[in-house]
């Protein structure tokens, strides 16, 4: 029997001092994660929403990142963790979002107690609701996964630090509510790189939860180059946050290379092409039909509709076994 990709995510978190990764926004940035050696995935909010070009202030609708998770999810064997917002609205919206995420085939969400719609942790004003009203959004995504799938992964994010009338205590006391109400990690969205928010929130947490994995977003808003003295994942994974992702990672990469290539080639025309061709030569990335996995796909169709080999062999084009 298959492992399930929520079991699968709680082994690793059980069998790793702590499990890293970058965001990424497509099912390609998916495939390259895989393939470089990242152990899970995490489906960034944020890079979706500019990759459809908007920002992260609640655009994007439930149906719109879920099918943006089904094709992640669907592209790659290692377990995805989804962003889901804030459930897109109230706790029987979150019911819907839970039922719906499951479907995707991602391994888990993490779910936020900002006011609808949200917006980025780092934007300001950003509001949360009440307690009680998170905690009725955090027990109906309980229930749904106790009844749909007892696997599937929830992450309760809490915004409590940076938003209006917040602070750390305030998102202690909320990522303790959270934790008590059954969800699998908490997080509490910090607002700089400043070790002492993250030390005292991950000391607080473990003094009343102390086997609960703690999820960290080392995040692209911040310069962390700049510290003096940076966090690193391992001191991050010493202080229990099991589940470290920088959630922009592969948008950042992957804005500096195309804005960087795009701008030589309306500066220098066809050169930037041939430019770019030697740079990638003899890189993994060189063939985007190797990276498409076109030869995975031919030898499919030669298994199972006929004429294929012919038609291969008849005609122009690539062929892994005979042009590259």
């Amino acid at each position: 029997m298959i492992e399930s990709k929520g079991k699968a995510f709680r082994r690793l978190l059980k069998d790793e001092p702590y499990v890293f990764t970058g965001g990424v926004y497509s099912p390609l940035d998916a495939q390259i994660a895989e393939k470089v050696g990242i152990k899970a995935i995490y489906l960034s909010g944020y890079s979706v929403a500019m990759a459809n070009g908007w920002p992260d202030m609640g655009f994007l609708t439930q149906t719109e990142v879920a099918r943006i998770a089904s094709m992640v999810a669907g592209a790659v064997d290692v377990p995805v963790i989804a962003d889901a917002d804030d459930g897109y609205g109230n706790a029987l919206s979150t019911l819907r979002t839970v039922q719906e995420m499951i479907k995707t085939g991602v391994a888990g969400i993490h779910l936020e107690d900002q006011r609808f719609p949200k917006r980025c942790g780092h934007i300001a004003g950003k509001v949360c609701v009440s307690r009680e009203e998170a905690l009725g959004k955090y027990r109906a995504a309980v229930d749904v996964r106790n009844r749909l799938d007892p696997d599937f992964f929830i992450i309760a994010r809490t915004d409590a630090y940076g938003a209006v009338g917040g602070s750390l205590e305030e998102a202690i006391a909320r990522g303790r509510l959270y934790a008590d109400a059954g969800v699998d990690s908490v997080w509490a969205e910090l607002s700089n790189a400043s070790r002492e928010p993250a030390i005292e929130f991950a000391q607080a947490m473990r003094k009343t939860h102390p086997d609960l994995p703690l999820s960290f977003n080392y995040s692209s808003s911040f310069k962390w180059s700049s510290d003096s003295n940076p966090l690193t994942f391992k001191e991050l994974g010493e202080l229990g946050y099991k589940f470290i992702f920088i959630t922009l990672f592969a948008a950042h990469a992957g804005m500096y290379a195309t804005w960087n290539a795009l701008e030589e080639l309306a500066k220098d025309q066809e050169q930037a092409q041939w430019r770019l061709e030697k740079a990638k030569a003899g890189h993994p990335t060189e063939s985007h039909h190797v990276m498409a996995r076109v030869a995975h796909f031919q030898e499919l169709e030669k298994q199972y509709i006929p004429g294929t080999e012919e038609r291969i062999k008849g005609s122009h084009g690539f062929d892994d076994k005979r042009m590259h």
